[in-house]
This record gives structure tokens, sequence and C-alpha cells, in this order.
């Protein structure tokens, strides 16, 4: 079995079915490789030997792309995923720390590099005329070393939703493990073809998109994500797998329903971070499985999903992964939950995800030493997102450790309030985070999005919120804004910590306060005191 990349892309260099499908263009494995090798061959004579070979990439999901990462594969030097929503000093701060000496940009992305100092760094224009002479002009291609399998085959950036974005050794071994599971899994094959519409600079669109073709010889199409084309894209390229990250199913299902949308070819989406409602919806819409799994860009905590997963579970954890208070570096108890759902001892079981075997697949962030040693404490790996576990072993996320929130006394967790509030039909997508309260502690505000034509009254609300058996009245939001959109990240996931700067504002939406001791909901017309 291959161990690398560089292996697994070597066994399809004369491989003739379709690799590539963009457009009109139908690129075979053997020529897309072969471009690859050629574009690698100019971007080695420009490395300095004595430096990091480290390749960064600025670009769109475009089959430029994909030739980026199948050059740094075959040829054996580090690619470096540069996200494409930084900007200034952060955009600049990304490409240093990542040690990049040459820096690929297309030019949908050159404008952000305009007015920046970035150096030594040398930034190749790749849909210029003077680089295509460039790669032209290339010497045959060499490998520029043989690689092992834990040796970095890319540098990915976190997504930065509770902080500054660290760039993780992602290993050779890790990303062939990822594919061949995957690609077994759903027997993906030649005859399947890949939808690659999340950023080829996070993970997932790496692990769980690009590494399930390369291992199975199905064809991929580079996209960039678009809920009105997603269904044209699918029946025009007879796309049959997709990966996904955040909330990108509920986008899709925000259109409208189609006769014809049972009957597309798709029949395997695999991400994380689906509500359970989305994958029972966009399962039944679409007649394809949906697996939804637990999944970060350091692959060092691994708790997937398995027949007779509760509602709500994100399945069992492998080998080593438990939960632990990390004041006390304890294993937390196991959740009790009364008749209705409701948990009854959150401040004993809620805890941090950990891994107490070690870092697993995970070999550090790169030129972060404070980063890892913040992960990696007292021989095990602290994931940073809160769950808590029932007496059956069934894992249940609460957020991430900046989720917590002191209502009243006690402490409350986002996630669980989260999950209860997407049951309400109207809702597309939902953040639960802490305000400040106006005395000591927190408040509980939530953000909604609504579905395409869907309304909301603040009755209603109060009328679903006093159904809901297993919801804390604790956790009754006091604010709710309705809003047209949530800032979020590339990966579709929501940032937070906008939110909680900007405060209870309705921020060009609509704004409910709940009165301080009841149940209900009046609009505010003007921002609220905190």
């Amino acid at each position: 079995m291959a161990e690398t990349v560089q292996q697994q892309l070597r066994e399809r260099l004369q491989d003739d079915q379709p690799g590539v499908l963009s457009g009109d263009m139908v690129l075979s494995w053997r020529e897309h490789l072969a471009r690859a090798q050629q574009e690698a061959s100019a971007i080695m004579a420009r490395l300095d030997p004595d430096r990091p070979a480290h390749v960064g990439t600025l670009l769109a999901n475009t089959p430029q792309m994909l030739q980026a990462l199948a050059g740094a594969g075959l040829a054996g030097y580090v690619l470096a995923g540069i996200n494409s929503t930084r900007r200034g000093d952060g955009l600049v701060g990304d490409i240093q720390r990542a040690h990049v000496q040459v820096l690929l940009v297309d030019n949908e992305h050159r404008e952000l590099l305009d007015g920046l100092d970035l150096g030594d760094v040398q930034v190749v224009e790749v849909e210029g005329a003077a680089w295509a002479d460039e790669v032209a002009a290339a010497g045959p291609f060499r490998v520029l070393r043989e690689t092992e399998a834990m040796d970095p085959f890319m540098l990915i950036f976190t997504s930065g939703t509770s902080g500054d974005p660290k760039a993780v050794q992602v290993g050779n071994l890790m990303a062939v493990f990822a594919g061949l599971m995957l690609a077994d899994k759903y027997s993906i094959g030649p005859d399947d073809v890949c939808y690659l519409s999340m950023p080829m600079f996070h993970s997932n669109g790496i692990l769980a998109g690009w590494s399930v073709a390369i291992n199975s010889g199905a064809a991929m199409v580079p996209a960039k994500f678009s809920a009105s084309r997603f269904v044209d894209d699918v029946r025009r390229y007879g796309v049959t797998y997709m990966n996904y990250v955040g909330k990108p199913l509920a986008y899709i299902l925000a259109t409208p329903e189609q006769p014809g949308d049972a009957d597309l070819p798709l029949r395997v989406a695999f991400g994380n971070e689906a509500s359970d409602r989305d994958i029972d919806e966009f399962s039944r819409r679409f007649d394809c499985i949906v697996w939804d799994g637990y999944g970060s860009t350091e692959t060092a905590v691994m708790v997937t999903r398995e027949e007779g997963t509760p509602q709500g579970s994100i399945g069992k954890g492998a080998e080593g992964v438990a939960i632990y208070n990390s004041r006390t570096v304890t294993e937390c108890a196991p959740a009790e939950f009364d008749d209705n759902g409701v948990l009854l001892n959150p401040e004993e079981a809620i805890g941090e995800l950990v891994n107490t075997q070690g870092a697993g697949y995970f070999v550090g962030y790169y030129n972060n030493e404070q980063a890892n040693a913040e992960r990696m404490r007292h021989g095990m790996y602290w994931s940073g997102d809160l769950a808590y576990r029932d007496k059956d072993g069934w894992v249940y996320l609460a957020g991430r450790t900046a989720d917590w929130m002191r209502v009243d006394g006690e402490n409350l967790a986002a996630a669980p309030i989260e999950r209860i509030l997407m049951r309400l039909e109207p809702l597309s997508r939902v953040a639960v985070y802490a305000v400040p309260d106006e005395r000591v502690g927190d408040q509980v505000m939530a953000a909604i999005v609504l579905r395409d034509e869907a309304t909301l009254t603040p009755a209603e609300l109060e009328e679903f919120l006093a159904a809901q058996p297993d919801l804390s009245p604790k956790a009754w939001p006091r604010y709710v804004r309705i809003a047209p959109e949530l800032p979020s990240t590339a990966t579709n996931k929501v940032l937070k910590r906008e939110l909680i700067k900007q405060g209870p504002v309705a921020d060009n939406g609509v704004l409910w306060a709940r009165e301080e001791r009841g149940r209900s909901y009046t609009e505010v017309q003007e921002p609220a005191g905190v």
C-alpha cells in the first residue's frame, strides 16, 4: 500500500481515465499529472536549497490548484495552502510564518497582495504569459526528494474561529489514509466523480475530497461552492461524491426543492458540522447517504458515527479518546439526563475532548512551539472542543472551550442549545454565544438565519421554546437576532468572536429581547445596552 502522496500519484501517471473535469475541459490523469510535473520543474528551479522547500498557493478551486497539489506531491516539496479570506498583515503573517519561498497566485487573488511587503517571497502569477513560457522552458522533471510517510505534504492553516490561524503540518500518511478509508467505505472507484467545492487550502478539501480522488482514481470537479449552482453541477458532471464542512447542506436546502432532485447521480455526501435535521433532509431530498463526523485540521482526535448513533451525538471515540476537565486533569463523569433529556450534571460531565494516547496523526504546528505546547499537555492532545459522553459512550459536542456561558450562576454550553433551536422549522442556521449580563456573568444570545421565504414571529418562537422539554429555562436566549447572514470563514464556520464583539445589536437584521424574568420577546428598535 502507498504510504505517501508521491507513491499514490505515481500509480496514476499512466492512467487514461478522466482525472479533471472543468467547464468543457476533460483531462485524463496522465495529462493532468504531466502538466503538474512540468510546472513543478519550473517551481523547483526557483527554490533556494538552503531554505525550507515551501511553496504557497493563493488560488481558487480550479484545475490550477489541482495541478499545484499534484506537483508538490510528485516532487516532494511542501505546499502551504494560504487562506484567501485573510487580508493585510494577517495574510502577510501567514505567508511568512510558513516560510514560503514561492507564492502561486491567480488573477482572482492577485490584488490581495497589492501594497503588501512580502520580503523575498517570489510571487508567481500562474495565469500570466511569462509563467507559461517559464513552465514550457523548464527542464525534465526530477523529484526534489523521495518523501516518507510522516513527512509533511502540506501546511494547512486552522480556521481561526477562536484565535489566530496556526499552520498544521499534514503528513503524507494522513493524506493517504484519509482518502483510502473514505474510498473504501463508500466503494468509490474510477467511475465516480468527486465534487471538490470546499476550499483546498483547508483540511476538509484535502483529506475528505482531493485525497479520495487520488486514492480511487475518480474524476475531480474543482468548483467554488454555490448553493444555487449545486444541482446543475451535479447533473452536468455526473457527480457521485461530495465533501463538505460547516453549513453547505443548510445553504443547499434553503434553495427551492425541484422534482428531479432525488434522481441526481449523487451517492454520498461526507463531512462535518451539519445539523441532524439537515443530514436527514439532505439524504431524503437527494436520495443519498450523508455521513457526518467529527474532524479537525490536526486529525488527532477521531470520533466516528456508527449504526445506532443517537440524535445529537457525533458517535463514539477511537481508542484513547476521552473527555477531561482541563483544570483538574481528570476524566469527566458520564452525562446524566432527566426523563426529558435535560443534562443534569453539566459542570461534572462537560470537558475537553482529548487523546490520552498522544497526538495521533498530528505532527505539530509549523513554526509555532507555543501552540504545540498548548495542544500537548500532560502527555495528551487537547482539542479545544468541549463535549460530554453518556454512560454508553456516545459523544456530544458542547462547543469550543470559549463557548462556556455563566448564566445566573450556572455553566451552559452553546452547542446543546444550538441543536435544540435547529428543530425550529423556519431556521436555516443558528449561532449561540454569550453577551455580558447587565450585572454579572453572561446572557445567552442567538443569531439566526431563516430559510428562504420563511417567517418567524416572537409568539411562534416563544411557543416553540416552551414546547422543548430538554431546554433549561436559563438557556432561553435573552436576545435573538434574525439576520440575512452570519459572519463566517471560507469553510462556512460561523465566526462567533465577531458576533460576540458586536454584542446584542440588529446589524442589518431584527433584534428581539426577552423580558428579564419572563418568556416574552419584543423587537428592540435601538441597539441594546449591555
